[in-house]
């Protein structure tokens, strides 16, 4: 049997990754339980778990192309999905070693998977659908964080223990993955490409000296950098509405993906959503009233993500793409990013260090870098099209 529905296709890529967000934000959850287990209390050890996660996202994330174009996207996906799965290692780890390998291998997944989720995107849906479908794979990751979030206590008590959960979450990704196998994935033939088009043989060569792929991690790389320190060092500072954020941005993703299906221009959503950012960040990281950080909180969750499907949308509608060149693309769009904000969120913590514990200097800081889609959004190119919005006009 082969799988050949796009939507059937779509439904495996998106599960796949919410429950690569369930297995990975379930094991942050329960790292106390897991530490105490392994009977580890060092808080440099932890923090080491956190520093070998993020290095597997900005080396996975910029080896994913390679893996790619040596496997194919059909195994390269599997292979993603298989390494995501090294999460069933995490509850049952006999000694921290074996825990930093699970969670590195895992993260290694989950960086890869984001990668392929463009390629698969553009070889099974019409430029058409893309917008959509990028949108829907956009609220994934918030999709499965939410759930433990919000359901991580209700779920150990249906299975009895968090360890049990997090099995539970590997098992079902395993299932996934080898539901994945069943998928029709075909190259498209080289007569039924446009014959403008780049040749497959895209290379990071050619990535690195793009100046768009540079300038499309830059304008992301400010948001992934507050949206990491908010999990990171806000609950430290006291603010401790981050679910918020969340919750609001699975709404803000399905906003944006509806705008984005009626207004196919793609940079005045990513300006004006940047722009409020902004502002509520600000607010956020300053105000000492808990009903206007929660209210800050909902807005920066709805404005972060109701630009994400326009600007996941712009590389599918460069002229010119292929399945190659898409990857390379992304590869290089979250590697970037993760560097940077790798680097900012190094930053925070020192400056707080350095104020003798005031957040005062860290949050002006990340305030400021917050304004980087702002900013990014009068450099990216408009690929969408005005004709479009006439014809739904007329």
């Amino acid at each position: 049997m082969k799988i050949t529905n796009k939507y059937l296709v779509e439904a495996i890529v998106f599960f796949s990754y919410v429950l690569f967000a369930m297995a990975w934000v379930g094991g942050t959850a329960s790292m106390q339980s897991i530490m105490l287990t392994l009977d580890v209390h060092s808080l440099a050890s932890a923090s080491f778990i956190s520093g070998a996660v993020t290095l597997a996202k900005i080396v996975g994330t910029f080896i994913a192309a390679w893996i790619a174009i040596k496997l194919g996207i059909k195994y390269a996906f599997f292979v993603a999905s298989l390494l995501i799965t090294i999460g069933l290692l995490t509850p049952y780890a006999p000694n921290y070693e074996w825990l930093l390998l699970s969670r590195f291998l895992m993260g290694l997944g989950g960086a890869f998977m984001v990668v392929y989720f463009n390629p698969i995107v553009l070889q099974f849906f019409k430029a058409e659908e893309r917008s959509t479908i990028n949108g829907i794979n956009a609220v994934a990751f918030n999709m499965g964080t939410a759930i433990i979030l919000w359901q991580m206590q209700s779920i150990n008590q249906l299975t009895g223990s968090w360890q049990n959960s997090l099995t539970l979450f590997s098992v079902l990704s395993l299932a996934v993955a080898l539901l994945w196998l069943l998928v029709k994935f075909e190259q498209p033939s080289r007569a039924s490409r446009d014959q403008n088009a780049l040749p497959e043989n895209y290379t990071y060569r050619q990535g690195l000296t793009d100046r768009f792929n540079w300038l499309y991690g830059l304008a992301y790389s400010g948001i992934l950098a507050f949206y990491i320190c908010l999990f990171t060092f806000y609950p430290k500072a006291g603010i401790v509405q981050s679910k918020w954020v969340i919750g609001f941005g699975i709404v803000g993703t399905i906003f944006g993906i509806i705008y984005s299906k009626k207004v196919p221009l793609r940079l005045p959503v990513i300006r004006w959503s940047g722009l409020v950012v902004i502002i509520s960040t600000a607010v956020f990281s300053f105000s000492d009233l808990y009903w206007l950080q929660t209210f800050a909180a909902m807005v920066l969750g709805f404005f972060i993500f109701s630009p994400v499907t326009a600007l996941v949308s712009i590389p599918h509608e460069l002229p010119k793409m292929t399945s190659a060149r898409i990857t390379i693309i992304f590869s290089m769009f979250y590697s970037i990013s993760y560097i940077i904000s790798t680097i900012i969120l190094w930053v925070f913590g020192r400056l707080v260090d350095i104020n003798q514990g005031d957040y005062t200097g860290s949050f002006i800081l990340i305030t400021v870098l917050s304004s980087t889609l702002f900013i990014g959004s009068y450099f990216l190119p408009e690929t969408g099209h005005k004709t479009k919005i006439q014809q739904q006009g007329s």
